[in-house]
């Protein structure tokens, strides 16, 4: 995928240090510092344009967000949705947003062990051939990264349009031994779900008519017994009967 853009890209990003991190490898470690507290951090791996890690933002002043693309097309345009998104309140620069040009091959070169809580992956590109299976942002090899970055509340929230990626990545996570909930084969099924914020591939693709496939992964620790108390109130079963089914498996 290559992107044209204006010129001056890299100059405008530069002029941007309140909001864009063109080498996040430095704050591998210190991200929390750099937002000046101690809350939750949020990452969208290939934000694209943007408007989903923006709206999250802005919906949610409580946790920290990083967007990550590795263009710097895609990186600019996502200033300009994240500024926008803010406009509201009066404020230019979102205090809880950045957005780190990064490739996310490198992503144990810019997080530091379990600093991160929640890892986005909003219509990756499902690289179809099978030869290509390796690039898949739900291949095993990008798990094993990911679960060395996120905490004992670790989560991996996945969204996609493919049918063959979504069908390819719940197999991956399972062969993994990760529990996965919350799974939609049509997320929208019942019309637009305002619980989730939108992609700008979601509404072009929900313009179409097409399904989007939603799964969310527990990986953490601490976020997988807290799932495994949910799920014992959920369908009524008593902790003997949890403690079976483990056993079992």
């Amino acid at each position: 995928m290559r992107l044209r853009g204006r010129k001056g890209i890299r100059e405008s990003l530069e002029e941007q240090k309140d909001l864009v991190i063109l080498n996040p490898a430095d704050y591998k470690g210190k991200w929390s510092e750099l937002f000046g507290n101690d809350r939750p951090i949020h990452v969208e791996f290939g934000m694209g344009k943007g408007q989903f890690i923006s709206q999250m933002s802005y919906r949610n002043k409580e946790v920290n967000y990083i967007g990550i693309d590795m263009y710097d097309e895609l990186v600019r345009r996502a200033s300009d949705k994240a500024r926008s998104a803010w406009e509201p309140e009066g404020v230019e620069t979102p205090p809880n947003l950045k957005l780190a040009l990064a490739n996310i091959e490198d992503i144990l070169d810019v997080f530091e062990k379990g600093e991160v809580e929640r890892i986005y992956l909003n219509f990756s590109d499902p690289w179809p051939k099978s030869k290509h299976a390796r690039r898949r942002l739900t291949h095993p090899r990008f798990l094993d990264k990911y679960k060395e970055v996120l905490n004992s509340l670790g989560q991996i929230h996945f969204k996609t349009d493919s049918e063959t990626l979504f069908e390819f990545s719940l197999n991956s996570f399972a062969d993994y031994g990760l529990q996965m909930t919350n799974i939609s084969l049509n997320l929208h099924r019942d019309g637009i779900n305002e619980e989730h914020v939108m992609t700008e591939y979601e509404q072009k693709f929900m313009g179409k008519g097409m399904n989007i496939h939603r799964v969310e992964v527990i990986i953490g620790e601490q976020a997988l017994a807290e799932y495994n108390a949910t799920r014992l109130k959920k369908y009524r079963l008593t902790e003997s009967t949890g403690k079976q089914e483990q056993e079992q498996n």
